[in-house]
């Protein structure tokens, strides 16, 4: 695969490459320390960035909080289209790669030895860095693996076990509602794009693709008809709940019992002692319900990289920083106690994460359990107009949650592709379709 937007983008790339390969200004020596900024949102990152500006005094790095995700990503934009004002690094979240190099905000990495650190993370981490492609954009910085969290007391009361396959998830949202019609096994969330892209990249789905200078566009393909037609399945049924997550209805529910399930990523047990804390030490994790249970595989819900900016005038210092704080054990460690993030780093997080959260102290396996799970994320690759892809989801899935019939699920997927690719044209990227 090549690494090809559109034509006026390749040659800014390179071009970026090049300039940012040969502007390194040393470590400091006379003229004093080199100076890096890292705009960030991660909580308390500035206390883990503080350990390395003691150990390293010719390179010290300040943190620039921002407010997330996207504000920071549209400022950073806004930065390199003026053509000042950029950071040396941007914590960026893995769906926003692939625009901010279209944009040609984010230097290549592999000319700095990016490439060596490969096997410290998982395929499906690595693959969403990469683009698919030779060009290294970013480091895997925290990561999302999705699971499925379970009341375990409601279904022991039931007789019922956790499921290992979607077939069982079914048969068993089947069980606890027949049992207790005011219970539900979970519920599908019209509203979070980021946990149907989940659903869909365990699926094996690849919704965006680079095919010599062109974009591809997989969203109305087999793998997410399949989750469509099986959550659409559900929903018609009545056996899954149609609501979206995140409403003071759900919020009740986890309190309540009536919501017995959810599926979601390493970070809800923080989600869940906010939201229903008098249930600690009722829920537990396990994988996530396998299409093919000989072939394990998951999806991530967010997680986020740490990449280095074509404005930086010192992209070997930035390379050197954000290598230690991603693979370099004491930085994983604080990453995991100090901004409680699931580290991408898969031995260094395995190390530092040996005691379970306080909402899970009756699984002393969680962590064991995450690890095993992350190690199977399914690679995955974002497009340039993600934003697009997500707001058709929200649009279409709602048409469809209200329809509540497994023809109008499959439908959002088709209506789906075809913003999407519509959006790409228009914005003037290729589209082999």
């Amino acid at each position: 695969m090549h690494r090809i937007f559109r034509s006026s983008a390749i040659a800014a790339v390179a071009a970026a490459a090049l300039l940012t390969t040969g502007c390194s200004a040393g470590s400091g020596g006379d003229s004093g320390p080199v100076e890096l900024s890292y705009w960030a949102w991660a909580p308390n990152l500035e206390q883990v960035v503080e350990i390395w500006n003691e150990q390293n005094p010719d390179i010290q790095v300040t943190v620039n909080k921002q407010d997330g995700g996207d504000p920071a990503i549209t400022k950073l934009l806004t930065a390199i289209k003026a053509g000042s004002g950029a950071p040396d690094m941007i914590q960026a979240e893995y769906q926003k790669i692939a625009t901010l190099v279209g944009s040609d905000a984010l230097a290549d990495l592999s000319d700095q030895g990016a490439g060596d650190l490969e096997d410290v993370f998982s395929e499906g981490d690595w693959d969403q860095v990469t683009l698919g492609g030779d060009a290294i954009y970013a480091i895997p910085q925290d990561t999302a693996p999705m699971m499925f969290f379970y009341r375990a007391d409601i279904l022991d009361s039931l007789g019922l076990t956790a499921p290992t396959t979607w077939e069982e998830y079914a048969e068993l949202a089947r069980a606890v509602h027949t049992a207790n019609p005011d219970q539900l096994l979970g519920t599908f969330s019209a509203n979070d794009a980021g946990w149907f892209t989940g659903l869909a990249q365990q699926a094996d789905a690849e919704w965006w693709g680079i095919d010599g200078e062109a974009w591809t566009v997989g969203v109305d393909e087999e793998p997410t008809q399949k989750v469509a037609e099986y959550w659409g399945g559900l929903v018609e049924e009545g056996v899954i709940g149609n609501q979206p997550m995140y409403t003071p209805e759900w919020n009740a529910g986890l309190n309540d019992g009536s919501q017995v399930g959810w599926l979601s990523a390493v970070w809800a047990p923080g989600v869940l002692s906010g939201n229903a804390p008098d249930t600690a030490g009722l829920w537990e994790a396990a994988p996530m319900p396998q299409w093919d249970a000989d072939e394990p595989a998951t999806g991530n819900w967010g997680g986020s990289t740490t990449a280095v900016t074509t404005q930086s005038e010192h992209p070997e210092e930035a390379m050197e920083f954000i290598t230690w704080l991603n693979t370099d054990p004491e930085a994983v460690t604080a990453l995991a106690d100090v901004s409680g993030v699931y580290p991408a780093a898969q031995e260094a997080a395995a190390e530092a994460l040996t005691t379970a959260p306080e909402f899970f102290s009756n699984q002393t396996d969680f962590y064991d359990v995450v690890a095993e799970v992350a190690e199977t994320a399914n690679p995955f690759t974002y497009g340039p107009n993600v934003n697009v892809a997500y707001s058709a989801y929200n649009d279409e899935f709602a048409k469809a949650a209200d329809a509540k019939t497994q023809a109008a699920f499959i439908e959002a997927v088709t209506q789906m592709q075809k913003i999407t690719i519509d959006d790409l044209k228009s914005a003037g990227f290729t589209v082999k379709e």
